[in-house]
C-alpha cells in the first residue's frame, strides 16, 4: 500500500529536515522592547524569545493570544497568581522577558516527525521549538509545516486520497 509507505517514511523523517531557516523565524531577544514583539505578531502567531542573538539560548515564547494581557489594564492579582498583573504595559511591562511564557515546549533537533506529532497531540500545541543539546534555538516545527510536507510526499509518490463511503482510501 503506497499510502502506508508514504506515512511510514513521513513518520521516520527527522524534524530538522523540514524546519525553515533560522533567519525566517520570528525571534526577539529577551531585552527587546515589547513593541518589537508586537510588530512581529501582526503577521505571526508566536515569537521565540532568546537570551541574545549570539548564543540563541531559548528562554521563552510570546504567543499571539498572550497579547490580550499586554494590552489590558493590569488587574489585581488573586492570591497565588501574578501573571496578568505584571504582563500589562500599564502594569510596567516593557521588555519581551516581562511578558514571555517561560515554559516552552521543545523537541530535540534529532527527533522524528512521529515524536513531534505525539508531543503536539499530548500537549495540544501546534508548534514546538527545535533545540540542540545546550538549549540553543535551532528551528521550529509546526503542524502546518508537517501537513505541507506530508502533502508533498503524497504528490511525489503519485498518491491521491479520496474518501469512499466515509473512509479514506487511495487511488492511482
Amino acid at each position: 500500500m503506497e499510502l502506508e509507505r508514504a506515512l511510514n517514511a513521513f513518520h521516520s523523517m527527522k524534524v530538522s529536515q523540514i524546519t525553515p531557516s533560522i533567519h525566517q523565524m520570528p525571534i526577539v531577544e529577551e531585552n527587546s522592547p515589547i513593541i518589537d514583539a508586537l510588530k512581529i505578531l501582526r503577521t505571526r502567531h508566536h515569537v521565540w524569545v532568546v537570551d541574545n542573538r549570539e548564543s540563541m539560548k531559548l528562554v521563552g515564547v510570546i504567543r499571539y493570544f498572550d497579547i490580550v494581557d499586554i494590552l489590558l489594564p493590569p488587574r489585581r492579582a488573586r492570591l497565588g497568581t501574578i501573571s496578568s498583573l505584571f504582563k500589562s504595559i500599564m502594569g510596567g511591562a516593557e521588555r519581551a522577558r516581562d511578558v514571555m511564557e517561560r515554559n516552552v515546549l521543545t523537541i530535540e533537533e534529532d527527533a522524528t516527525v512521529l515524536e513531534a506529532l505525539e508531543k503536539m497531540k499530548k500537549y495540544r500545541m501546534p508548534i514546538l521549538a527545535l533545540v540542540d543539546a545546550e538549549g540553543k534555538l535551532v528551528g521550529e516545527i509546526s503542524l502546518r509545516l508537517l501537513i505541507n510536507e506530508f502533502l508533498r510526499l503524497i504528490r511525489m509518490g503519485g498518491e491521491e486520497w479520496r474518501p469512499q463511503h466515509g473512509s479514506s482510501s487511495q487511488s492511482e
